[in-house]
């Protein structure tokens, strides 16, 4: 089954009780047994839940995994992962990191023993001079959010499996119509499912998808333990949204490559950062392992201004001025003050993420009016 018919039918079958094309929210939080232990798959919703379950069964086919779980968060599946490890492992991730997962890993779990270095990525040789006995996990981004580097997957999944290490992969940006990790060597996918998987800003949820049998099963535990899982209602929202993936990717990377070329040819944007350009560091790489390069584009002006950067992002129209991204609307927002304030200056600083940096996420408008909004608010 190819993409294009996964996302509408992938791991999803008719409800067995009316044939009900889309699967029911089963709003429900327990489920009758005639004997105690004797229920038809399904005891307590935290649990598993028939619609969630679909869910989860959609999210694997999508990502060529066989094993998909649904989370209440994005945050809460990281939660999850980082959970398998003990005080005392350590964890290898890029230091361009979405400034959540930064914040989970140094201000969460650092406390209880762990250990995280956050080291540039750009060429993958260098994880393994950080790799030691304690090495439990690498944890990467790409394209990372928000300076779009990119990390070598192929050449990450090599060097953890020599060291019997996990490689987790948030796959937020690229999403399973780019970019599927599993097919290349990674062990985890992760999902900010609130973003392009959902498509419609109507949802917050998080995904992570494996195919290994008892790793599974340990994030299932987890999964279960702790709670942190989706509800009916919103697992119907995402099922829905999954439908029109592909549809809405092929627009997101077509109106993002105008975009992308708009202002790399305006003449007061200093720097533009788009893995599509053949002079964006690692475009090789994006070329071989992404199938097309997405509609994520961050970008400074020239005199690096943080007032300007404020004056553009408050003057647009179309784009709308807020957190998140990969919807259907095209938003705009200010990483230094908003996704990544967490981070302290000095760090984000060191890896691109400056006063005056924008990031945009193109949405499925008509590239003409959004062109033509970026022309009116950069002047």
């Amino acid at each position: 089954m190819k993409f294009n018919t996964k996302t509408i039918h992938g791991g999803q079958e008719h409800d067995k009780a009316y044939g009900a094309v889309m699967p029911p929210i089963y709003q429900t939080s327990t489920y009758a047994q005639s004997t105690p232990g004797g229920h038809k798959g399904f005891e307590y919703s935290r649990t598993h839940n028939p619609t969630r379950k679909a869910l989860e069964n959609g999210f694997a086919s999508l990502e060529n995994g066989t094993h998909g779980l649904a989370f209440a968060s994005g945050m809460a599946a990281i939660d999850a992962v980082i959970k398998l490890l003990k005080p005392g492992d350590e964890v290898i991730s890029t230091n361009d990191l979405y400034g959540g997962s930064y914040r989970i890993f140094t201000k969460i779990f650092a406390d209880f023993g762990i250990k995280f270095h956050f080291i540039g990525m750009e060429n993958a040789d260098k994880i393994a001079s950080y790799v030691n006995d304690n090495t439990k996990l690498i944890w990467i981004e790409t394209p990372t959010n928000p300076m779009m580097n990119i990390i070598d997957i192929k050449a990450a999944a090599k060097i953890a499996k020599s060291h019997n290490i996990l490689l987790g992969v948030d796959n937020t940006f690229a999403t399973p119509y780019l970019q599927r990790p599993l097919d290349l060597g990674a062990d985890i996918v992760m999902h900010s499912a609130t973003k392009y998987l959902g498509g419609h800003s109507d949802v917050v949820m998080g995904a992570l998808v494996v195919k290994d049998d008892a790793l599974a099963e340990r994030l299932y535990f987890i999964q279960n333990s702790c709670g942190a899982v989706s509800g009916p209602q919103d697992s119907f929202l995402m099922l829905r949204g999954l439908k029109t993936l592909h549809v809405r990717m092929q627009r997101h990377c077509e109106n993002g490559k105008a975009v992308a070329h708009y202002l790399a040819s305006h003449p007061e944007i200093e720097k533009v950062y788009w893995p599509g350009f053949e002079t964006h560091p690692n475009h090789d790489i994006a070329k071989d392992q992404m199938d097309d390069f997405g509609g994520m584009i961050s970008f400074t002006t020239k005199g690096n201004s943080y007032e300007n950067a404020i004056k553009i992002v408050e003057r647009l129209n179309i784009f709308t001025l807020a957190e998140s991204l990969g919807g259907v609307e095209s938003l705009a927002g200010h990483p230094a003050s908003m996704t990544h304030a967490s981070i302290p200056k000095e760090e984000r600083e060191k890896t691109g993420v400056v006063d005056s940096l924008i990031r945009l996420s193109v949405g499925i408008e008509d590239a003409d009016d959004l062109i033509a909004d970026l022309k009116q608010a950069i002047g």
